[in-house]
Formats: C-alpha cells, sequence, structure tokens
C-alpha cells in the first residue's frame, strides 16, 4: 500500500513539477524535457548499478525509446498552457482510450457495460473540451492528447517486460540522441535557470525514474483489476495539489467531466475483469 501510494504520488508529481517549473521559472519546455529524460536516464542506470541487476542483454528498443520521447515532449509543450489537473486528466483519458482501443482493433469483444463506460468516458472529454470559457487551449489539450495517445503506446508494448527497470532504463538511454536533436532544432528558443533545471531533475529521477521503480515493486502485490483501478487516482490527486500547491481552481466543467471520464473507465476495467 505504501509502495503504491509513493508511485501514484510520483506520477501526479510529474505533471505538478512540470506545470510549476514552466509557470514560475525560465525554463522552457524543450529544455524540460531535455533535463528530465537525462536525469531519469542517469537515476535508472544507477538504480540498476546499485541492485547488480544484469546488463548484457539489450534493454528496451527504439520503438518504444521514440513513444517515450513523444510522450515526454508533447508533455512538456502542453503545459505551457494547461492547468496541472486537466493536462493530468486529459493525459490519463487519453492513456486509457488509446489502450482499450487497441484492444478492440485486436479483436477483444466489449460487453454492454463496458461499451456504457467507453461512451461516458469519451462524452466527458468531449464536453471538457467543448468551446466555453473554462475549455483548455486548443493546442494544448491536443498535445496532452497526442502525449497521452504515446505513453499508451509505450506502455502496450512494454508489456510482459522480463526486467521492467532495466528495459524502462534502456529506452531512456534510446532518447538521448532525440532530445539531442530536439535542443538542436529550439536553440533559438532555449532558457533554463536553477529552479527550473531543479524541478526538471526532480522530475526525471524521482517522480519519472523512482517513480516508475516503486510502481514496479509494488505490482507484484497488486490484483490486475487493483493496479489498473488505483491509476484512477492520479489526476484526484494532481487536481488536489495543484489547487494547494499552485492556487489552480477547480472548476465545475473539471469535477463533471473528471466524474465521468474516470468513472466510465473504472467501469470498463472492473467488466472487463469480471468477464
Amino acid at each position: 500500500m505504501i509502495l503504491t501510494a509513493l508511485a501514484m504520488a510520483a506520477f501526479a508529481g510529474n505533471s505538478l513539477l512540470c506545470r510549476a517549473a514552466l509557470l514560475h521559472t525560465a525554463i522552457d519546455p524543450a529544455s524540460f524535457t531535455a533535463i528530465r529524460l537525462l536525469s531519469g536516464a542517469v537515476f535508472l542506470y544507477l538504480l540498476i548499478l546499485l541492485r547488480r541487476e544484469g546488463t548484457k542483454e539489450k534493454a528496451g528498443s527504439w520503438g518504444s525509446a521514440l513513444l517515450l520521447f513523444l510522450y515526454a515532449a508533447a508533455f512538456s509543450f502542453a503545459y505551457i498552457s494547461l492547468s496541472a489537473a486537466t493536462g493530468a486528466l486529459l493525459l490519463f483519458g487519453a492513456v486509457q482510450v488509446t489502450m482499450i482501443g487497441v484492444g478492440v482493433l485486436s479483436g477483444e469483444n466489449l460487453r454492454t457495460t463496458q461499451l456504457i463506460g467507453i461512451s461516458l468516458a469519451l462524452a466527458g472529454l468531449v464536453g471538457l473540451l467543448l468551446p466555453g470559457i473554462t475549455a483548455p487551449a486548443p493546442q494544448g489539450a491536443a498535445l496532452m492528447v497526442l502525449a497521452g495517445a504515446a505513453w499508451g503506446g509505450y506502455s502496450l508494448r512494454g508489456r510482459g517486460a522480463g526486467n521492467p527497470t532495466l528495459v524502462t532504463s534502456g529506452n531512456f538511454v534510446r532518447t538521448l540522441p532525440l532530445v539531442a536533436l530536439l535542443v538542436l532544432g529550439t536553440l533559438d528558443h532555449l532558457a533554463v535557470d536553477a529552479a527550473g533545471i531543479a524541478l526538471a531533475i526532480a522530475s526525471g529521477a524521482l517522480a519519472s525514474g523512482l517513480g516508475y521503480a516503486l510502481w514496479y515493486a509494488a505490482l507484484p502485490h497488486l490484483r490486475a483489476s487493483s493496479a489498473a483501478t488505483v491509476q484512477l487516482s492520479v489526476p484526484v490527486i494532481t487536481a488536489v495539489a495543484g489547487a494547494l500547491l499552485l492556487s489552480e481552481p477547480i472548476t465545475l466543467r473539471l469535477v463533471v467531466a473528471s466524474l465521468a471520464i474516470l468513472g466510465g473507465i473504472a467501469i470498463v476495467i472492473h467488466s472487463g475483469r469480471r468477464s
């Protein structure tokens, strides 16, 4: 329970750290992405050395690394205009919709209750994105949905990995050439300061690297349905922490959309586990 709670807090911390860095420091999204991925790679590599895990076989893949990089870059650029809570909700919704959608396209049969859950989640997502005073910025929302789709694809590719920590480390290392290209392509817009660098390192090493390690340590002790459902807490944790730490408003639209999206996904998960 403690490992799971810490892992969920770390996942929520990614949104909070990124939003705080882009809102209150001079760092730009490309620099944040670069430092986050580099520090995550270093942390995971040191963790593997500390645990004396085998490194003879090449872990990870370029396909997964590309999806990881796409997720991290789109995530950072999206948070220029999104609140931490809205970004986390869009990210989580897109991840689950992607993974469920791939399952359907692969031939999985859905029960009636699952179809109701998917419809409810999609209605909540549409309601959140509809034009209005409290609607999220279209460009930021599109980027976060892209980040969620990339993370969903990354998660699907990583299912059944023999050593998740080793594979994740290999994928982080493989993102570094892509990071270099991103930095070279945005040289005219790069900006950093001490506070921004510190938040990016915390996001990469602690919220990402340590967060994934904690999650993989907790997973063997959780039922599949529990592991899927507990992640519903991440947007809620982010919303509450965003209100307390970043003074972000919790709007009625966000609350209603959260209930629809998270409730719909919970219905799909539990109905699928029962079947």
